[in-house]
């Protein structure tokens, strides 16, 4: 997938034989089911044209412009998004970066020289509840108008839902933030992630018999403080892409910390039936399902104990 820094940059780089666009437009923070759904209509349409699929996506997300404070967390990064549309299709990605300057441009003049003139655009795909241009005036009946106007094909997707509940980032945070990992992983389509590098702990796990990863997560979104099931795929190295069952932990370890709260949030992850030395290598968490809360143990036996318990429960789900 060819990757463009904002539509200037595209139109930079257009010559007047390239294939014409059918252009996805949208955050498509967790590039989930409904997501999908305008992906595969924008590859639909440009295939019909003979034309190339692309996809139009903004950094930061806006609402870090508008209300930095009220912003949500993103569910995965740039990068991330990017690489899914690339494995959903899409041949090309234009990244705006949305400034105040990108922001106040008016609707109208939004279709007419980003669409229009910048990418060349012969097909646009939108969500049902899409908005655009200064001030947010922009609406689907203004741009199937406008459309109409410069021979711009514009199609328009209704709600996904999975079992009765819409398809939405935000309503994946939600679930999320309920530990709700199997209820958002049927809206995103897959597992719920978490991306970092792994870094050096205070070594408690190994001491206890249970040598964990610890993550640096590069990501914004995290479930719900407990113990989970997942699965850990390497990014990196020679073993790239090897899969492993684990034990996962987010929480503050309070059996060593205590139940103040002032102790930092660790992820960590138990690889079962594996020994290897994976510092400073990247490792991508798919987490399945959520095993209990976090609690603090009266003794480390007793925590032992639990951990065992967690581990053959990790593999009676994961087998």
């Amino acid at each position: 997938m060819k990757v463009f820094a904002g539509a200037a940059a595209y139109a930079a780089a257009r010559s007047a034989g390239d294939a014409p666009l059918a252009v996805a437009i949208g955050n498509f923070d967790g590039v989930h089911l409904g997501h999908r759904a305008l992906l595969d209509e924008a590859r639909a349409r440009a295939a019909r044209r003979g034309g190339a699929s692309a996809v139009l996506t903004f950094t930061p997300h806006p609402a870090r412009l508008f209300a930095p404070a009220k912003a949500p967390a993103l569910i995965m990064s740039l990068e991330r998004r990017l690489e899914l549309c690339a494995e959903a299709g899409i041949d090309v990605a234009i990244v705006e970066a949305f400034t105040p300057a990108f922001a106040a441009i008016e609707a109208e003049a939004f279709v007419r020289r980003v669409l229009g003139q910048d990418l060349a655009a012969r097909d646009v795909v939108v969500g049902y509840d899409f908005s655009f241009g200064r001030g947010r005036r922009g609406d689907v009946a203004l741009l199937s108008a406008l459309g109409a106007e410069l021979g711009i094909g514009v199609a328009v997707i209704p709600p996904v839902t999975v079992d009765g509940v819409p398809c939405s980032s935000t309503r994946i945070r939600e679930l999320c933030a309920a530990g709700e990992v199997r209820r958002a992983a049927a809206l995103l389509g897959r597992p719920v992630e978490i991306v970092g590098r792994v870094v050096r702990g205070a070594a408690r796990g190994k001491a206890l018999g249970f040598p964990t990863a610890n993550l640096a997560p590069e990501g914004e979104l995290s479930p719900k403080l407990g113990i989970y099931a997942a699965r850990a795929r390497l990014l990196d190295g020679p073993d790239a892409s090897a899969t492993h069952r684990a034990a996962l932990s987010i929480g503050r370890n309070p059996t060593f910390t205590g139940e103040d709260g002032a102790a930092p949030v660790t992820v960590e992850a138990y690889l079962l039936d594996f020994d290897g030395d994976i510092y400073d290598r990247r490792l991508r968490l798919e987490v399945v399902d959520r095993l209990r809360d976090e609690q603090r143990f009266a003794s480390v036996d007793a925590l032992v104990r639990q951990i065992d318990a967690d581990v053959a429960r990790v593999r009676e789900l994961l087998s």
